[in-house]
């Protein structure tokens, strides 16, 4: 498993805790931060499925 799918996964749990916490607290800045994050992370984690793929594809 590529790296950049643990960290984009860790960086996507952070930003639901983030958007989690700025909805309890009324907080919009930081529930934007949250679901930027929950991009980002979602992005990561493509990324290195993508590199997993093709390191599957090319070791064959």
């Amino acid at each position: 498993m590529d790296n950049d799918r643990i960290e984009g996964a860790a960086k996507n749990i952070g930003g639901k805790i983030k958007e989690g916490v700025g909805k309890l607290t009324g907080d919009a800045k930081l529930q934007t931060e949250g679901k930027l994050d929950q991009a980002e992370g979602k992005a990561q984690n493509a990324v290195g499925g993508i590199k997993d793929k093709v390191r599957e594809t090319t070791a064959r």
